[in-house]
């Protein structure tokens, strides 16, 4: 197999809708490892805009192909754990939260490196 230009990145997630997800998974096509952090019980709600694929929306599996998937309520402090866990060997963090809601999770990340706001 060849070698791609994003082997050995690891991407870290908290997307929804169409934007965030269709970056990502262009960089999961150039070959980073990529795992979106959804929310419980819904997880990402454009999985419910038609049913064309095994139930789920053709343009959520097209956008979200070549991912790896983990549920976390992030209200929780143990969620917020494994987030800063990811986070710690992530090279990239990809978020299209509401806005506003960046800067809440902002004041979790540590000073280790800098952060560029989306």
């Amino acid at each position: 197999m060849a070698i791609k230009p994003l082997d050995g990145v690891t991407v870290v997630s908290l997307e929804h809708a169409i934007a965030a997800p269709f970056c990502t998974r262009q960089l999961a096509d150039l070959g980073a490892r990529v795992i979106k952090v959804e929310r419980p019980e819904v997880g990402d709600f454009a999985r419910a805009y038609d049913t064309r694929v095994r139930g789920e929306a053709s343009h959520f599996v097209w956008t979200n192909r070549s991912k790896e998937s983990i549920t976390l309520d992030l209200k929780q402090p143990e969620a917020v754990d494994v987030l800063m866990q990811l986070l710690a060997d992530a090279d990239v963090l990809v978020q299209n939260l509401a806005p506003g809601a960046s800067v809440a999770w902002a004041c979790l990340l540590k000073p280790s490196a800098p952060v560029t706001p989306s």
